[in-house]
């Protein structure tokens, strides 16, 4: 009995950007804190979380995670969080001034990719990505699809 229990995280994302997986192509990850209020925890943790057409902008040297609307916690009072604000993503600056760099030389994108959490704390994924043309993501769906075709017949032998 003199065992401690350890603390099991929730299984899975809270939440997953799968509109960035097809109108991107990703060619980098990292991960980042994010700056939040106590209802939003609240909420995120409840996995109220939408990330369509969100991404993130660099001003001033800080990064902002804009257009992820995080809804209202149902339980909340008048604290409650205004849903669609701009929140602060917690990287370092060398880091927030190599994706800054990559952004304005090559034309890039940051695109939040998923929430999770990593030892109680909620971390973002972040995608620096490249924008699909319309055949790209044709080839994408193409792919996909005789992937599955050749695992399908891979079953039945």
């Amino acid at each position: 009995m003199g065992k401690k229990k350890e603390k099991k995280e929730a299984g899975g994302p809270l939440a997953r950007n799968k509109k960035a997986f097809h109108d991107y192509t990703v060619l980098d990850r990292c991960e980042a804190g994010i700056q939040l209020k106590g209802t939003e925890v609240k909420s995120c943790r409840a996995r109220n979380i939408s990330m369509a057409d969100s991404y993130i902008k660099i001003i001033r040297g800080e990064a902002y995670l804009v257009n992820v609307h995080i809804a209202t916690y149902e339980h909340g009072n008048l604290f409650n969080h205004d849903p669609k604000r701009n929140r602060k993503l917690l990287l370092n600056k060398k880091e927030i001034l190599k994706l800054w760099q990559q952004i304005k030389e090559k034309g890039l994108t940051l695109v939040p990719l998923k929430f999770y959490l990593k030892h109680g704390l909620i971390k973002v994924e972040i995608g620096l990505c490249k924008g699909k043309t319309h055949s790209d993501k044709r080839d994408t769906l193409r792919k996909r699809q005789d992937d599955m075709d050749a695992r399908k017949a891979m079953a039945r032998l």
